[in-house]
Formats: structure tokens, sequence, C-alpha cells
């Protein structure tokens, strides 16, 4: 990229479509860091104009006010403000401002106005105000304000060409000047300049009033909210299974199409066969329910549903201790616990920003999935329930519903805990409905795949072969009898290991594979794969996992392990954000020591129950 390339700052309030109008300007010219020494998220792309023109365009994050509180608001004015170390001030910046909702919007625009930098104000959703009613007099608000004006609609194709055409035509420009009484209180200005631009129709129904009728009611939106996330997990296995079934055959032909050449026994073919299709194909065939989660994530949060949910759970997390706030980070981790960690930063209060950090990890993240699909299909039959439910996909419901009830008894003891009992109000927009847009939504499960593809081909790879090697040598000595690996330095090890896990079920085999688990969740099931292929003498691949467990396995032995992935610490780098991101090896401690009590105890009492029944 071109050092003389403009670099423009993208800001905005939550909610105003900004993160769709920077996809929409980038495309594929994007990637995405963090801030040095700070965990906030960083998003740089390059906009080519029709002239062969080139921008710097960096998204910076959503905030309500320079006045900051949190973390990800200090970074967007420091930026702004031409402060933040090491990084020049932007040449100029872009307000993003929702066109539906000018009141709350125009707060911020007049902020950015009086940081003496060119600014360009962008009104997007053009297309909903016009549906609400909603007449702007674009000419006559950029005169006001001293900028220019450009409209926008960042989910469609072509919705950005006027920004575009202005930053293509753009030279240094003086700092806005504001057509108000600058002594004025900013609310003041607002309703000024709605008076004289804006005229709303007199009396309006909106479709987002009849819906919210339904969806926020405290008793019929919660129902709502309930049977949303059982129609998830219903579709998790319902869904996928038609897709596995076809990347578990493909990873077994690949595997035997690879090896065929190779000589039985042979190290090479081991390691191929044992190692990487045992190993790596298990993994690969959970790929289609980890994208359909994230399927229904994404339409949830593109949709304008996931804040009402925040709104509905707020009196029953206010009462756990946490606060709604907290909903969209807990949410977030149900992807993966590191960005929920980082997406606390949009609490302001300290003390609850640490609690919502302590009980994240308790979230089901997508890399449990692959150990929870495989237990539950090796061991719950695939049977209706009343003929339209789908019994693996309820006790993955229970799976994840533990996890949340866990989190909420987990804040609750640490408010009882704490000293300071004071609580904080829930103050958060409500954005309008909108039907996501499939190319936003497509983009981001496509990033999913290369996030997922890049960690089979990374650490999960890395250690499979590392696995392997400590399941293979040192061989077995003359005259021995057993499994070679038996003898190898991963068998000894299991075999140590077994006696502290086998109160809770877990063999030695289960006790191996935790280890390299604790890099990455996904990385247990490949263990799996790979210690079982070493273990016996028929080639094992992906698709002949499940049924050896089933076989070899109890059921109080599957149910405990279960259990144990319901609480058991998230993987070193979580850990590692946890200690980035509150600065304290102490609450790392915290954070590993009552997850792994909380496992073993879980573990222990679930395998002995389940023993009796079984």
């Amino acid at each position: 990229m071109s050092t003389e390339a403009l670099r423009i700052a993208l800001v905005g309030n939550p909610n105003c479509g900004k993160t769709a109008l920077f996809n929409l300007l980038t495309g594929s010219h994007q990637k995405v860091a963090n801030y040095a020494g700070v965990t906030v998220e960083r998003k740089e792309g390059r906009v080519h104009a029709p002239s062969g023109r080139q921008f710097h365009l960096l998204d910076l994050p959503g905030t309500y006010s320079f006045d900051a509180t949190s973390p990800d608001e200090m970074i967007t004015r420091d930026v702004c403000q031409g402060r933040y170390p090491g990084e020049a001030a932007p040449d100029l910046i872009v307000c993003v401002a929702d066109a539906t909702n000018l009141r709350l919007h125009l707060r911020f625009v007049l902020e950015v106005a009086r940081l003496g930098r060119p600014v360009v104000l962008a009104l997007n959703m053009m297309d909903a105000a016009r549906r609400h009613g909603i007449k702007i007099d674009v000419e006559a608000l950029s005169q006001r304000l001293g900028m220019p004006v450009v409209q926008t609609i960042a989910v469609r194709r072509g919705g950005a060409a006027a920004l575009v055409a202005h930053l293509d035509d753009y030279a240094p420009a003086e700092a806005p000047q504001v057509d108000v009484d600058p002594g004025a209180d900013i609310h003041a200005q607002v309703r000024e300049l709605l008076a004289a631009t804006v005229q709303m129709p007199a009396k309006r129904l909106r479709l987002d009033d009849v819906i919210d009728r339904w969806a926020l009611h405290p008793v019929i939106g919660l129902g709502i909210l309930a049977a949303l996330m059982f129609l998830i997990f219903q579709a998790v296995f319902s869904w996928a299974e038609p897709i596995m079934d076809s990347i578990g055959a493909g990873v077994a032909w690949a595997g035997h199409w690879t090896t065929q050449a190779l000589p039985a026994g042979s190290a090479l073919r081991s390691l191929i066969n044992d190692g990487i299709f045992a190993g790596l194909g298990t993994v690969l065939t959970f790929l289609p329910q980890i994208l359909i989660l994230f399927l229904f994530i994404l339409v949830l949060e593109e949709s304008g549903y996931l804040p009402r949910a925040a709104f509905l759970l707020d009196r029953m997390m206010f009462k756990a201790g946490l606060t709604g706030r907290a909903f969209i980070p807990l949410l977030s981790s149900f992807a993966c616990a590191i960005p929920g960690i980082m997406a606390t930063r949009s609490i302001s209060d300290p003390r609850d920003r640490l609690t919502t950090i302590l009980v994240a990890p308790l979230m089901t993240c997508s890399a449990r999935l692959p150990v929870y699909t495989l237990l539950i299909a090796a061991f719950i039959p695939r049977r209706d329930v009343w003929g339209i439910f789908n019994l693996q996909g309820i006790v993955l419901f229970v799976l994840y519903f533990a996890g949340i009830l866990s989190a909420l008894a987990v804040a609750f003891v640490m408010k009882r805990l704490r000293r300071d009992k004071s609580e904080h109000a829930l103050l958060m927009e409500l954005p309008a409905y909108r039907l996501p847009n499939p190319r936003d939504v497509l983009y981001g499960l496509w990033l999913r795949v290369k996030i997922f593809m890049k960690r089979v081909g990374g650490i999960i790879l890395t250690l499979t072969v590392l696995l392997w090697f400590l399941s293979s040598f040192p061989g077995p000595p003359a005259g021995a009898t057993g499994p070679a690996i038996d003898y190898s330095l991963a068998g000894r090890i299991g075999h140590w290991l077994h006696y502290v896990f086998a109160p809770i079920g877990f063999n030695w085999q289960i006790s191996v594979a935790l280890i390299p688990g604790m890099a990455a969740r996904e990385v247990a099931v490949s263990a799996l794969g790979t210690v079982y292929a070493l273990s016996g003498t028929d080639d094992v691949v992906a698709s002949h996992l499940g049924p050896m467990i089933a076989h070899q396995w109890s059921l109080a032995t599957a149910l405990s392990l279960l259990a144990w992935y319901v609480f058991a610490p998230q993987c070193m780098s979580t850990l590692a954000v946890i200690r980035r991101e509150t600065n304290s090896w102490r609450n790392v401690v915290i954070a590993a020591g009552y997850l792994f009590a909380l496992a073993y105890v879980a573990s222990l009492l679930t395998f002995q129950i389940a023993r009796l029944f079984t």
C-alpha cells in the first residue's frame, strides 16, 4: 500500500452500520489485528476509487461519546484526536450515522465536528428512513454542520457509491464550522438541527414496535428466545449430519488412497494414517456443525435481535451479579472465549467487567462442539422425541444450558463475596430490525472457515504430529505382548495420569488427550483419534472413532467426560487473554483453579451417580 494513500478513520455509534459499510468499501482488502499493547480490535482495509486512487481505511470501535469510559472508546477518542502513541491523526474522518435515529446519532456527529479535523457525514440506512417516512434535507444539514453529507446504504451493492465518489474528489479542506451557538448545550444543538433539517411523520406504527410487543414481552419474549436457542441446537445435529457423513467418507477414502502404496508397519504410513488422517480428519468432520452455529449467531446479530435478547435477560443477569451488557460478550464466547473476553471492554464498570471475564470460559465455545458431538453421537441414540425433536439435539441443548446456568451461579457467588454491593442500570440502544445482508453473513462464515482451517493446519496439526511421535517412540521392547503405545512416552504419561483421573472414570487414553486439549479444545478429539489408532492393529480414521469408543467406554465414562468439558479450564490462549485483559496473574490462577475444581467435582458426581443406574 502506498504510503501516500489518504488515511481515513471510520467512526460512529454502535448499531449505525459502520462495520457493514467498512466491509462494503474494502471487500477482501482488509486485515484484522490489535492495537499495539492493547487487546482492542483494529480493522484496516484499502478502498479503491474508480480513478485508481487508493485510500487506507481504519474501522474504529463504536462509541456514543468521546467522554470515554471503556478501553475501546478511549482508542477511538485518542486516534481521532491524534493522541494515540505512534500513530498520526487521520487525514479525514468519516462519521457514520443511522438516518432513522438522528436524534441520538447527531450528538456524536457534533462531538466529531468539534475536533477541528476534516469530516464527512455518511447518512446510512437511508432506504429504511424513506420507508419510515423520514425526510432529511441533506443540503441544509450539510450547510448547518459545515461538512459534506452523503447518503449510503451499507447492505446494498453500490450503496456506498456516493461516498466513494466524494473520496475520489477529496482535497484537504478546513475543519467543519457548525452553524449553531458553540456555547449551547449539545442536546439543544441537536434539537435545532432536527427542527431545521428533518421531517418526521406525524404518526406512524413502525413494524419494529409491533414485533417488540412480542419479542420484548417479559414472558413471551423469553419463550421466543428459548425457542430460538432450542432450534439452533436441533439444527446443529439435524442439518449437519449428511455433510458430516460425506466429509467422514471423504477423509476415509483420502487416507486409504494416500497410504495404500506405503509399506505396512512403516513409520511414514503410521504418521499419515494414524496421526494426520485419524487426528485431523476427525476434527474436520465437525466443521459443518460449527458453521451452522455461526450462521444462526450472524443472522441474529445482523437482524438487530441480539441487543433485545440482552434487554430481556438483564433482570435475570442482574440478580446473578451481571449486567445485561454482559450478554453480548457471553454470547460471543459461544464462538470462542477469547473474543468474548475482549468484548467485555464495552463494560465500563471494572467490577462487572471482571466478573464477566471470569465466567466467560463457562460458555460452551465452538471448540467444545467436536467433543460433544463425538460423545453424543456415540452414546445417545438417534431417536425422535414427540415426533419432531431430535434426542441428540436435546442433549446438546442441555449441555449448553448447563454452561449458562453455571456462569450465572458463579457470578452470583462472586456477587455475594465482593465488597461493593452497588448496582448499575443498563442503558443501551435497540437498533431497528433489518433483514440480514447475505453477503455479510456469507463473509462472516467464510472468515470462520479460514480461522478453523488455520487452526487445523497450524496448532492442531503440530500437536497431532507431536502426539503421534510421543505415542510411537520409544518402541516396545523385545518380547512385548501389549500394544506398542503402552511402552511409548505418551502411554507412560497416560498411565501415570490415570491414577488422578480414575475416580472420575477416565481411562489412560482420555488422560493423554486432555493434555494437548489444553492448547486447543479440538485437539482432544484428534488426540483420541491418534491414540486409539495406535492402540489397535487396524487402521482407524475419523468415521471409526465414535463406534470404537462406544464399544470400549461405559456410558458413565462418556457422561463424565461431557460434564468435564462443561466446566474444564479453557485453552491456554484463553488464560493468556485473561492475563492481558486484567493485567493480573492472580485472576488467571483464580479462573484456572475454580474451573478445574468444578470440572473434577462435576465429573466425579456424574460418574459415580451414573454407575448406580447403568
